[in-house]
């Protein structure tokens, strides 16, 4: 079987036992909680400089490369809905992070990460807002808690760029980039908890980040 076939039906099937395994809020019951927009954030000097050729939603299967993620294997998922709780389909979701070594994809202008992890993906979002990630857990590095950036845009909406962080880590309090939300839902609206899933694959973690924006898309 080609190895592009394969690949898409790994991840596939990824996708099918996440979306089983972790489960994800109904609309209804988040209008009837109340919705918090995700705040945004910077975008920090860390954004790839040029983006990898191998830039799908599995950062842990790079062309050419035998992965060492150093960091256990992590499943991010959840969905982006806009500010009354309706899925928002057809958006671009891209994350990226640094390696298990606190390195970044293209940080310092065309270096390359020698873990053979892709550090930067991008995702569209179903019908029904859902989107996937396969990464790593992150890591700290310098004076930063552990932390994935995000990026969402789309037809009708500005860009959305935001973090999101490890619920629990201990190093959150004094996160500079994390301390400026100063509203403590929002600031629980970027805290996700990483549990043991191996429902999903043996050894993984999953967690649970819906994506909320502060406006109705146009159009």
């Amino acid at each position: 079987m080609p190895r592009t076939t394969s690949r898409r039906s790994l991840l596939h099937g990824l996708a099918a036992a996440a979306l089983s395994g972790v489960a994800l809020p109904g609309v209804g019951r988040l209008r009837a909680a109340g919705l918090v927009a995700t705040p945004p954030q910077t975008e920090g000097p860390f954004y790839p400089a040029r983006l990898p050729l191998d830039r799908d939603n599995d950062l842990l299967r790079v062309a050419g490369r035998e992965a060492d993620p150093g960091s256990p294997v992590t499943h991010v998922l959840g969905r982006l809905l806009d500010r009354d709780g309706r899925p928002v389909p057809g958006a671009r979701i891209e994350i990226w992070q640094c390696d298990a070594q606190g390195v970044y994809l293209d940080a310092t202008g065309g270096t390359t990460l020698e873990s053979g992890f892709q550090g930067y993906g991008a995702a569209e979002t179903d019908a029904e807002g859902a989107y996937r990630f396969r990464t790593i857990r992150p890591v700290p590095y310098g004076g930063r808690t552990p932390h994935i950036h995000f990026a969402v845009s789309g037809r009708g909406f500005d860009r959305l760029v935001t973090q999101m962080y490890v619920a629990g880590e201990p190093r959150n309090d004094r996160d500079f980039v994390l301390g400026r939300i100063r509203d403590e839902a929002a600031r629980r609206a970027v805290l996700v908890a990483l549990r043991p899933a191996p429902e999903i694959e043996d050894g993984a973690l999953a967690g649970s980040f819906d994506i909320v924006l502060g406006q109705t898309p146009a159009g």
